[in-house]
């Protein structure tokens, strides 16, 4: 592998590092307070977003880490937002944390550990079973650590695993915090019967 193609993709997952800004900003002022912030953060990139698409306009410093698919769609930033946005409107704080840090750590994980030790390609995807399972033991740790439930956390990496390794077509940084979260809620309904 090309050294340029994972120093992009460092600085790529780099920049997924700021949803801990989102966390913290959850835990110490609230719900109201970081679904406002991420709503004027969203304003501010959909618009810089219709520059880039709609007019052209490069981005000074981060127009590279676009990916080839996003030169001419909206960028995954977009969609890490809607997915933060989603989760902490419906699903409970721990849940909504959880699914925000596994779209930032499993994620990131996955790529790295794929790109850098992945052999073992999963047929029908562009995934290694590598990182897919580097992807499934981080997100463990995260809903295992935040949700304080073994069955719930089994539920929740394997939906985040399953949903970043095959679900296509939608962007996994909305996809994982939707279906993983939304997994981990229904498992925390059905344990509490």
């Amino acid at each position: 592998m090309a050294a340029s193609i994972l120093t992009k993709e460092l600085l790529r997952k780099g920049i997924h590092l700021t949803s801990l800004v989102i966390v913290v900003v959850y835990v110490h002022l609230g719900k109201q307070i970081v679904l406002d912030m991420l709503i004027v953060y969203l304003v501010f990139i959909l618009l810089i977003e219709h520059f880039r698409l709609s007019r052209g306009t490069k981005i000074p410093l981060l127009d590279f880490l676009y990916r080839e698919k996003e030169r001419s769609c909206v960028g995954g930033h977009v969609f890490f937002v809607l997915g933060s946005v989603a989760a902490i409107s419906v699903y409970s704080k721990e849940v909504a944390i959880a699914s925000i840090l596994m779209i930032t750590f499993g994620d990131m994980v996955a790529s790295l550990i794929g790109m850098t030790l992945g052999k073992t390609p999963i047929k029908g995807t562009k995934k290694s079973l590598e990182g897919s399972a580097a992807e499934f033991f981080t997100d463990l740790v995260i809903a295992g650590v935040l949700l304080q439930s073994f069955p719930v956390a089994i539920v929740m990496a394997c939906v985040a695993t399953l949903t970043e390794t095959w679900l296509s077509g939608i962007d996994d940084n909305l996809s994982i915090p939707v279906f993983s979260g939304f997994s981990a809620e229904l498992m925390l309904l059905l344990l509490s019967v």
